[in-house]
């Protein structure tokens, strides 16, 4: 039904993080492949996809790049994007498989946006309240993941390799008429 791309940089504690939260839903049949997409080359996030059971692939190039690569070797009609360290809560499960039902259903291309929730275990900070205050103004930013079709996804583009701000091209592209701010939570950990 759905697969997660998740680009790296070689970390391992964030993709563990992300790859954590993820499993009730591979558990439950939702996600049908995890693609962890690395930049770095350590061979690091290669022996955590061997572990986690998630295909790897190594990527050269910006974040973009791995973004479009592992939507290309993507398998499922739903694309999951999300970044090392993002971590959904436990709602995502029911709420991102009636989401794919109602557009399925529908027929009307839409995509899905995660709520942002800053973590419970940090201080907040200026800079938290300029980051929401932005969110409020200019839209979803590219941390908070991205649920899409995948025939949708190719009509608007995809994400362009050599495009600076690519995700938020994507995201604009989009507009506020054809996404959907989903309930269920994204906390960015690492």
């Amino acid at each position: 039904m759905l697969s997660v791309i998740i680009p790296t940089e070689g970390v391992e504690q964030s993709a563990v993080a992300t790859l954590a939260a993820l499993v009730p839903g591979a558990a439950a049949g939702v996600i049908k492949e995890v693609l962890l997409v690395d930049r770095a080359g350590t061979g690091v996030i290669e022996r955590v996809a061997d572990v986690a059971g998630c295909r790897f692939l190594p990527c050269q190039g910006t974040r973009a790049a791995a973004l479009a690569a592992g939507a290309r070797q993507a398998r499922s009609p739903w694309l999951m994007f999300l970044h090392a360290g993002a971590v959904l809560d436990s709602s995502w499960i029911e709420e991102t498989t009636q989401f794919i039902q109602r557009v399925s259903d529908s027929g009307r291309p839409r995509a899905g946006i995660f709520r942002y929730a800053r973590s419970p275990y940090d201080d907040p900070s200026l800079r938290d309240g300029f980051k929401f205050i932005a969110r409020m103004i200019t839209g979803p930013s590219a941390d908070q993941g991205l649920l899409i079709a995948r025939d949708h996804y190719e009509r608007l583009g995809g994400h362009a390799p050599d495009a600076r701000r690519s995700e938020a091209r994507l995201l604009r592209q989009l507009g506020r008429s054809s996404r959907t701010l989903l309930r269920s939570r994204i906390i960015m950990v690492a």
